[in-house]
């Protein structure tokens, strides 16, 4: 079975991509499980080495995967070359790893007690579209690392990228089988995964309600998982702050990717006494965003993913949609989405508590410190946020109160490959990047030697 690719920007037919049966995961699997133990029993320093060499291969590669991703995604050509730098990071800083995997030695009485990181074995990745290759390599980077295997899903709609990032990790000098790609639908290629007793962890990012399936299904094994999964991140404005830089600067904390971004800011929160002020500067802001033709190096914004996900961003904006503002987009063929600014009346509107996935954000006042908290806070999610104020000790109160795993302060900070990423409440479980990351892929076994003589 296959199925064929839709260019987003064009609605151009592409390429056709196998679909895998069981039995084609099941062989992919086996696969990985031998090529585990010859990678797990090299020198550290030859894992290092081979996966610096792959960084160096993408690091060759990165227009090309640019361009792979501007194709298949309908991402702006200069996100995707970040996109694939920062690929390429990832691998550079988890390459230490290999040699830097240490145990403790813990004092005990009578012997020497010690502890390793042994690796899990089989690990499968389940991608989502919106960024197939950096996400990808969040899980196999430090997954290989730690002396894992990975079998890695990418989402239906956005394969190539990882396809093409086996391939480099095979003329890397990775063993066959180590890194392998499998395309296909999450019913048939992601299930395997939960249910096939050699895969002993799971790393997915999605929706919430799929990541709850798949943490159910791990259940059964007790297997692991780490689970990236929805958003609803707060943007607070404090009347106190440089008020113009936030609204300028807003956009890109919310159209980035055309809204498609599971930390986008989606609710922009507005201290009441300057919110006429900042809603003037943030459409001028909006208006000035380049929404178009993704190959071109001066657009800002380009198309949705594909036309069923269209549908579903179009439905949140109807001729009942309190809509202040709309930035521009062209006509024609292709999956575009218009940046879209709504005030909402209520603050239960399904704009101000649904993961919208689009380029559509929520305005709403907020009348102090408190209620800012209190209603950045209300909602099932906590993943991301920013917090605007020249105050310090209220830009700490305030991050300390908001239920969220990653914020930034008078800014809107990007993820970082060497600081740790994850979600509160329903955004996920576990931690992803930094400098411990790769422990989520080991186990610790500890052993006790006893030094004291026997009578």
């Amino acid at each position: 079975m296959s199925y064929t690719l839709i260019n987003p920007t064009t609605e151009e037919a592409m390429e056709t991509i196998p679909a895998l049966d069981i039995d084609q995961v099941d062989a992919a699997i086996e696969r990985a499980r031998v090529a585990q133990r010859e990678w797990a029993g090299l020198n550290p320093a030859d894992r290092a080495s081979l996966l610096r060499r792959f960084a160096d291969a993408v690091d060759a590669d990165r227009e090309n995967l640019a361009q792979l991703e501007v194709r298949n995604s309908g991402h702006p050509i200069g996100n995707a070359r970040w996109e694939a730098e920062h690929v390429r990071n990832v691998l550079e800083y988890y390459a230490a790893t290999p040699e830097r995997m240490f145990g403790r030695q813990i004092p005990v009485a009578g012997g020497l007690d010690v502890t390793f990181q042994e690796p899990l074995g089989v690990v499968g990745v389940i991608t989502p579209w919106n960024f197939p290759m950096t996400i990808a390599s969040w899980g196999f980077a430090p997954a290989l690392a730690s002396g894992n295997a990975v079998v890695l899903k990418p989402a239906e709609w956005t394969p190539l990228t990882s396809l093409r990032l086996a391939e480099l990790g095979l003329d890397s000098g990775l063993p066959e089988g180590l890194f392998q790609v499998l395309t296909g639908k999450g019913s048939v290629v992601g299930n395997r995964f939960v249910t096939n007793l050699t895969v002993r962890k799971v790393v997915f990012t999605g929706s919430t309600e799929v990541g709850k399936q798949i943490m159910s299904g791990c259940a059964d094994q007790v297997k692991r998982v780490t689970l990236e999964l929805g958003g609803k991140s707060a943007n607070i404005v404090f009347a106190d702050a440089d008020v113009e830089k936030a609204a300028l600067t807003a956009p890109s904390s919310v159209f980035d990717n055309s809204g498609q971004d599971c930390c986008a800011r989606s609710r922009i929160l507005v201290q009441r006494s300057v919110f006429d002020d900042f809603m003037q500067h943030f459409e001028k802001a909006v208006g000035a965003l380049t929404v178009g033709d993704p190959t071109q190096s001066t657009t800002d914004m380009g198309p949705l993913v594909s036309r069923q996900h269209h549908d579903a961003v179009s439905a949140y904006v109807d001729a009942k949609t309190p809509v202040a503002f709309r930035g521009s987009a062209p006509d024609g063929p292709g999956f575009w989405f218009a940046p879209t600014i709504l005030t909402p009346e209520s603050r239960t509107d399904r704009c101000m508590t649904e993961e919208i996935f689009g380029p559509v954000v929520a305005v709403v006042p907020f009348d102090d410190e408190a209620d800012a908290v209190a209603l950045a806070n209300a909602t099932e999610f906590g993943l991301s946020g920013s917090i605007w104020t020249r105050d310090i000790a209220r830009a700490l109160r305030v991050a300390r109160g908001v239920e969220s795993g990653n914020l930034s302060v008078n800014s809107h900070s990007s993820v970082r490959y060497n600081t740790p990423f994850g979600g509160f409440k329903q955004s996920g479980l576990g931690r992803e990047l930094g400098p411990d990351a790769h422990l989520a892929f080991t186990e610790t076994k500890n052993v006790f030697i006893p030094t004291t003589e026997k009578d």
